[in-house]
Order: structure tokens, then sequence, then C-alpha cells
């Protein structure tokens, strides 16, 4: 059966480094366990070393981002598409103002490097 998201339907979350607007998870309106969000960073913003459990898949749709993974800078263009292994250290870092479509497992959970629990799953991929 499908399902359409409308605009006015998709849930935004802010943090400190960027916002994210749910597109399609699990709690609007996917059933497949996989859900898709937008990614807005302002220029110079940079989030914090992080990893998540499953695999993701960042493509940037507007703007320029470097995405460090495991010590190793991905400079990432208009229409690039960086796939990150579960269990990767990564850091984003905004170029350039910057939008991005992510999509991965609805169940991921995210932790820090040094911290010894589990960060949960984050509210824009639920």
């Amino acid at each position: 059966m499908q399902h359409i998201v409308k605009r006015a339907d998709a849930r935004t979350t802010v943090t400190p480094n960027a916002t994210m607007t749910t597109l399609a998870s699990p709690t609007v309106g996917a059933t497949s366990g996989r859900s898709l969000w937008r990614v807005d960073m302002t220029a110079g913003a940079k989030g914090p070393m992080h990893v998540f459990d499953t695999e993701q898949i960042w493509t940037v749709i507007d703007g320029h981002v470097t995405i460090e993974i495991e010590g190793d800078a991905q400079p990432l263009d208009v229409g690039d598409t960086l796939v990150i292994p579960g269990g990767t250290e990564r850091r984003v870092h905004a170029t350039t103002a910057c939008q991005m479509l992510v999509t991965g497992d609805a169940t991921a959970t995210a932790s820090v490097p040094g911290e010894s629990e589990s960060r949960g799953t984050p509210p824009w991929i639920s």
C-alpha cells in the first residue's frame, strides 16, 4: 500500500550542528524498516565524531561537504554519494551551506567514541 508523506507531515529536528527533516520513517509512513531524511547545514558547521551501527547512504543535493571517515577526509560535491558502512567513525563538516539526503536503517543506533553508552536511535531516523 502506498503512503504519501506531505511536506506538512515531515518532522524536523534541530541540533546545534544541523537541521534534520524526516521525510519517511516508521513513524512517518514507511513500513520497510528504512528511513529517509534531509540534512541542512550552514557553512562551517561541524557535527561530532560519531558512529552508527548500520550502513548509511549520503547524497549531496546542494553545496559542498567534507565527511571525515576513520580520519580520512572525503570531500563531496553536488551529486556525490558516500556509502558509510556501519561501525565506521565519521564527522560531517559543511564547507559551504549544504543540503544532503540520507537513508539508512530505521533502528540504527548512534554512539560517540570514548563514551560507554549508546546514544540510541536519533529522532530523525525513527
